[in-house]
């Protein structure tokens, strides 16, 4: 395939970035849309230009390190019918002569580092605010001796699989992280050990995700219809209904 590539280079993050075409051709179908990427940058290296600058870790769609804004989309979808992470998309979703945009994550609590790299240490800082949780050091406990409902074990392992890529923020039109920031408070809201700390847990988290900058949510859903992971919008309702409980509770603590 021959394509026209449209990404976004940024020297630094205090800089103007812009949008720059590239031309490329031979792309296989079945290369990735990061090793599209590596031959771009193979490409501009041999010309005596910047490569171009990106993320990526694990490229097997479970660190979302790799996380861009393609044609409009977290991640980009091409042709796929679910979400996916940008390493998992394949460049068969796309056709001969296609132009493509590749932009950043667009947030202002993630500012751009260079080109496609953003910083989303604030999703870090948010994980920070939830503090421990208390459990007895010492041996691992047998698995069973904590039953746990099967429903809200399941809630909690489906939220557990969130990876903090920022697809969601990306996608916000308010730059939203209130689907990343439920998910971690639902994960540890369904299990026994996140009971102590829930409510002040809520409270620091939910605090430190406004002090970061992030926007309100206003129940759009683009959230969840570009998450990797698939966490729906429930985990949001659980983190407001944990939000309005922690109101009423003077120290935060359960009891």
């Amino acid at each position: 395939m021959k394509l026209t590539l449209r990404v976004w280079r940024q020297a630094r993050g205090a800089q103007q970035g812009k949008l720059v075409d590239y031309q490329i051709d031979n792309v296989s179908e079945d290369m990735s849309f990061l090793e599209m990427l590596d031959m771009l940058n193979e490409q501009l290296t041999i010309a005596g230009e910047e490569p171009v600058a990106f993320d990526s870790d694990c490229r097997e769609g479970i660190c979302g390190q790799c996380g861009v804004v393609i044609n409009g989309t977290a991640h980009g979808r091409g042709n796929s019918p679910v979400p996916t992470t940008t390493c998992q998309l394949h460049m068969r979703s796309f056709s001969d002569g296609d132009t493509i945009t590749v932009e950043p994550w667009k947030a202002d609590p993630f500012p751009v580092l260079k080109d496609l790299m953003v910083d989303r240490s604030a999703f870090d800082r948010i994980i920070q605010a939830g503090g421990f949780i208390s459990v007895n050091t010492g041996s691992a406990p047998d698995a069973h001796s904590t039953p746990a409902p099967k429903l809200q074990s399941d809630r909690a392992f489906d939220n557990a699989t969130c990876i903090g890529c920022g697809a969601c923020v990306a996608a916000c039109p308010n730059a939203s992280a209130m689907l990343f920031t439920g998910a971690k408070i639902t994960h540890l809201a369904n299990l026994p050990q996140g009971q102590p700390e829930r409510y002040l847990r809520i409270k620091n988290m939910v605090a430190q995700h406004d002090a970061e900058g992030f926007g309100n949510c206003t129940n759009i859903g683009e959230c969840a219809a570009v998450c990797p992971k698939g966490i729906p919008l429930e985990s949001i309702s659980q983190l407001n209904r944990d939000l309005i409980s922690s109101l009423f509770r003077k120290d935060g603590f359960l009891g």
